[in-house]
């Protein structure tokens, strides 16, 4: 499955509602920690670690 980051748009691939409600709002607590994990994979260096959903 992929997720655009800014709008949480499923961009492929299929998930159950439940699952993408809770992807969802990890997502949107996280929403800054992704995308600075997005940069820092773009440049092909080490991402952080991002707490799981509590």
């Amino acid at each position: 499955m992929a997720v655009e980051i800014e709008s949480f748009r499923i961009l492929e691939g299929n998930i159950s509602p439940r699952a993408l409600g809770l992807v969802i709002e990890w997502a949107a607590q996280h929403k800054n920690e992704l995308l600075n994990n997005w940069e820092l994979a773009k440049n092909n260096q080490s991402f952080n670690k991002i707490d799981p959903l509590k």
